[in-house]
């Protein structure tokens, strides 16, 4: 069963200090006018058991810093939580637990895991958490911060089984390529795991990521031979569109008369112009396709 927090409100502590003031000068002026040197034993009974109770007042007094919360309990039983700064007073019985609301930062360690491929790489993230049901933080979970570092690590192994490293087709989500998006969804991860302990995650981001040592010199080279095959894609992709407008131009303005043999001709010379990857030298050729 899940604790909820109960905002309550406690006295203002320097009210009380002016009572125990008060009260302090009249018990001080009822210890002077006992009848000394042999008072009455009642009446200073009296005077001891009020004046234990004074000192018994002075133990309720706590501050709270801005963004600082103070859980109170008594004999075991949750009462509520101020969250209000200040100087306050509240039972000397109560149990006055301090609990930071502040944003923290938690840099977690690089983690070595399997990406959706099985590809082993290393991977971090920094999380920024914070309290914002003091109750479920103190109550629900043994040490809240202990439970945030261990829910973080095990998102953070989720998410990297969950995406390749690197993108092979387009449009498909990846640890490198897709920061924005799986950011999101390591912050969404997170919060659903950490609710039941009070914490809010206002931000969640990959701070490393790369390949394991191991085989970070093999997946570079795979990385620059599909970035060569893409170029070269792209380029034959593009010197087709040419040569067929090439063919098209000479057809639409009936200069040159082509049979099958001078196109074919031409497509060579023209894809070997375009895809290659030095500059091309002209040769005149002053004879004929046929007897040059």
């Amino acid at each position: 069963m899940n604790t909820r927090e109960n905002e309550r409100s406690v006295l203002s502590g320097w009210i009380v200090v002016g009572l125990l003031f008060v009260s302090g000068i009249g018990l001080g002026y009822w210890w002077a006018n006992l009848s000394w040197p042999n008072p009455n034993p009642w009446e200073v009974g009296a005077v001891a058991i009020v004046s234990g109770l004074w000192g018994f007042v002075c133990g309720g007094f706590f501050t709270l810093q801005p963004n600082m919360a103070g859980v109170l309990t008594l004999m075991g039983h949750y009462t509520g939580t101020v969250k209000k700064s200040g100087f306050h007073w509240a039972n000397p019985l109560y149990i006055k637990r301090k609990v930071s609301m502040r944003a923290r930062n938690l840099n977690g360690a690089t983690l070595k895991v399997n990406d959706h491929r099985g590809n082993p790489i290393e991977i971090a993230a920094v999380i920024v958490w914070r309290i914002t049901d003091t109750a479920q933080a103190v109550f629900d979970v043994e040490d809240f911060v202990n439970y945030v570092t261990i829910q973080s690590e095990s998102s953070l192994r989720h998410l990297a089984a969950a995406y390749p490293y690197d993108s092979t087709e387009d449009g498909q989500l990846s640890l490198r390529g897709s920061m924005d998006e799986v950011s999101l969804a390591l912050q969404k991860e997170l919060q659903e795991r950490m609710a039941k302990a009070g914490v809010t995650v206002d931000e969640a981001r990959l701070s490393h990521l790369a390949y394991a040592p191991e085989i970070a010199g093999v997946m570079l080279q795979r990385q620059q031979a599909e970035a060569v095959i893409s170029a070269r894609s792209r380029i034959v992709e593009g010197a087709v569109g040419m040569v067929e407008m090439a063919l098209h131009k000479l057809e639409e303005h009936a200069t040159i008369k082509l049979d099958e043999e001078r196109k074919a001709a031409m497509v060579s010379n023209l894809l070997v112009v375009l895809c290659g990857e030095r500059a091309a030298h002209p040769i005149v050729n002053a004879g004929t396709l046929y007897n040059g």
